[in-house]
């Protein structure tokens, strides 16, 4: 089976952020809010699972074909979206952890791919597999300048309408295990959505976003989990 092979990924957290439970739990639960919004910008990619600080996602054939003409813009309002609620998170929040006085740092960047994959069906999800999806997954280790971007392969470039091929910027890429590879990026910065006004948060607000930031993260602060 053919599929668009989309994967969200948020990086941006410095290697100096301090490893306590605290900031640690709050890095989690500020990463999950930002995917969370990245995955409700984009009802019309199906979501495969969470990777840690990424959102994998698909879609199959047919629809692969309608979908893939139109990631430039469908990048552009996840970007939006992403942007969006950090700043609504750094509004509201009154913590001082490394994780939190860090989220103005968190970038959001963007791969996508066309190929065959393997659909695995679960009792809970469905999972897919095939050296495409591990294609899309190299794609996101890469030598792209920019800071946030949507980098896609050749077939997704062949989907897309004029205007975007010649907006691409063509760069080879040496994939792990794949080998060298011409692939094309866009500079989401460049091409970024307006912003949506962020209301002026109250002490109401704040309160609400302290207690179920704290709420979320027992487990992990207890070290229930990790």
């Amino acid at each position: 089976m053919q599929a668009l092979l989309v994967i969200a990924d948020i990086g941006g957290y410095t290697e100096f952020m301090r490893l306590h439970r605290m900031s640690i739990a709050h890095a989690q639960q500020n990463t999950d809010r930002l995917l969370r919004a990245v995955i409700e910008a984009a009802p019309k990619l199906r979501l495969v699972g969470l990777e840690g600080d990424a959102a994998f996602f698909w879609v199959p054939e047919p629809e692969n074909a309608e979908v893939a003409s139109t990631i430039a813009g469908l990048a552009a309002r996840m970007h939006q979206a992403f942007h969006d609620r950090k700043r609504q998170i750094e509004a509201v929040s009154v913590c001082r952890c490394d994780a939190c006085d860090q989220i103005g740092r968190l970038r959001v960047k963007f791969v996508a791919h066309i190929g065959e994959v393997v659909r695995q069906k679960g009792r809970r999800a469905t999972n897919i597999a095939g050296l495409d999806v591990i294609y899309v997954h190299r794609m996101l280790k890469n030598g792209v300048p920019v800071p946030e971007y949507l980098l896609f392969s050749e077939p997704v470039l062949g989907r897309c309408d004029r205007a975007v091929q010649e907006q691409a910027v063509d760069i080879d890429e040496e994939l792990e295990g794949v080998g060298v590879e011409r692939l094309h990026y866009l500079d989401l910065e460049l091409a970024a959505l307006e912003a949506t006004p962020v209301p002026a948060a109250t002490r109401a607000d704040k309160l609400r976003h302290a207690a179920t930031m704290t709420a979320k993260s027992l487990p992990v602060l207890l070290g229930l989990r990790r």
